[in-house]
């Protein structure tokens, strides 16, 4: 996937078409989680950004190590 510097859109590198939200589910430790990710409408390839990695992501997971 590649971000356009211009109107910062996201496009599927292979497909060269722009990424629509999907709802995209996470299994972890036995929990369920879901949130919107820009998916490619064609192949279905999703790009994560760091953001959510070391944001939510990150937050989810300590809170069920947690317990």
């Amino acid at each position: 996937m590649e971000k356009e510097k211009n109107n910062e859109e996201l496009i599927c590198f292979r497909c060269q078409i722009p990424l629509v939200l999907e709802k995209t589910f996470f299994n972890y430790l036995d929990h369920t989680f879901f949130t919107d990710i820009p998916t490619c409408p064609k192949c279905k390839q999703k790009y994560i950004p760091e953001s959510l990695v070391k944001g939510r992501m990150a937050e989810v997971e300590k809170e069920l190590e947690d317990k």
